[in-house]
């Protein structure tokens, strides 16, 4: 693939830069993000709303929905200088997930309804796949649906739900034919959050914070017409979506710039006196992610570049999330070493608006170590690294 931008996509990239400062990006928000502040919904329905006014939300779909339209490289151009200017992640449930699934899936009906609800932030999807005993097991999933006439009567538990406190719909995996094999009794149902029997209970992690949740359903509800595609054909729909998932988790964009700032702390702390990027051991580490980021990055735009052709990512899906998820992982790590003990103090207010005590150590040190364990979930979210080996040793060695 030619790496060198055309005159076109120089064009594209001007553009997009352009419509970042000159207020397609609030300057506030931006603030929060590189600052490490905490998000709310707010904050994230503000960025989604800004992208579908300039059309540039959905941009992995076709046109005909609403997509943009863009080209492998345009896309790839996109996500560099979104996270450059400091801009929230596009929340992936709704436009990156479920999204793609209803339009090859899902019936002319529910695209009608859901896709520009989609778009215009009238719903909050959340993600119902991983069960207490069900992670990377998934198709081990025991959430029963029960048909009723009419209706599915669904029970079980959902856990480790990304801000399902927000949601006001769900896309749920159940088991709908317990007697199958377990891939083979699973339907795909989309779940309004406000019927009656579901309950959202917060689950708070180490740091404090409340983005995950499980979630109870006792007697829900679903009227059939919510499953999407056939009965017991779920795991289909599933996988379809987990590749684009998997593809999101690799994080090219977001690597490379932690990289770059990696570097500008490495260049700044000192070790003997001298810059710590200057010590061979710790610059063999930052040039061999270095060189691993570049590879990843080229098998990135090839991986998308096929989806744009109308190829779904399979197994190389699963190859961007274990090297991506590997690299941001070490870069977390390097940054951590690189402040040493400063990146020890937890200081939670730190993170909410309107803190302004001095920071302790090198600007932005107190958030290396909270960057450092929340990346050690990248590896098991979105289906383990080892679940993930397996599936490329199935589907590209032919073992």
């Amino acid at each position: 693939m030619d790496m060198t931008l055309t005159a076109e996509e120089q064009a594209f990239r001007d553009d997009v830069r352009a419509w970042l400062k000159d207020g397609g990006l609030p300057g506030w928000l931006s603030d929060k993000v590189r600052g490490g502040k905490r998000l709310g919904k707010d904050d994230f329905v503000t960025w989604h709303q800004a992208l579908n006014k300039r059309g540039w939300l959905a941009w992995h779909w076709p046109t005909e929905h609403g997509g943009a339209g863009w080209t492998a490289v345009q896309k790839h151009i996109f996500e560099e200088e979104c996270v450059a200017a400091g801009a929230p992640r596009v929340v992936a449930f709704g436009v990156n997930m479920l999204g793609p699934v209803l339009i090859k899936y899902g019936s002319q009906e529910q695209k009608d309804f859901y896709l520009p609800r989609i778009l215009n932030d009238e719903d909050w999807w959340a993600q119902g796949y991983s069960e207490p005993g069900s992670g990377s097991d998934l198709a081990s999933l025991s959430t029963r649906a029960v048909r009723d006439g009419d209706h599915y009567i669904v029970n079980g538990q959902k856990t480790w739900t990304t801000l399902g406190h927000h949601a006001n719909r769900m896309f749920c995996l159940v088991r709908t034919d317990p007697d199958a094999k377990a891939q083979e009794g699973i339907s795909f149902l989309l779940i309004d959050m406000d019927t009656p029997g579901i309950e959202v209970r917060p689950i708070i992690t180490l740091d404090g914070e409340h983005e995950v949740n499980e979630i109870f359903l006792t007697d829900v509800k679903v009227p059939v017409e919510n499953r999407v595609g056939e009965e017991n054909k779920g795991w289909t729909y599933a996988k379809y979506l987990l590749t684009y998932e998997r593809t999101g988790i690799a994080g090219v964009s977001f690597s490379k710039q932690g990289l770059d700032h990696l570097k500008k702390v490495a260049r700044a702390q000192k070790k003997n006196g001298k810059p710590l990027l200057d010590d061979p051991m710790f610059a063999a580490r930052v040039a061999q992610v270095e060189i691993d980021l570049m590879a990843m990055e080229v098998f990135n735009l090839r991986t998308v570049a096929a989806a744009g052709e109308g190829k779904a990512p399979g197994a190389e899906s699963s190859l961007l999330k274990i090297k991506g998820t590997v690299i941001r992982q070490e870069i977390t790590d390097l940054l951590r070493r690189a402040v040493g003990p400063y990146a020890m103090p937890f200081v939670p207010e730190a993170f909410d608006d309107g803190y302004n005590e001095e920071p302790i150590g090198p600007d932005g040190a107190m958030m290396y170590a909270r960057s450092y364990f929340n990346n050690r979930k990248l590896s098991i979210f979105g289906g383990s690294n080892e679940i993930q080996r397996n599936i490329v040793s199935k589907h590209m060695l032919q073992l």
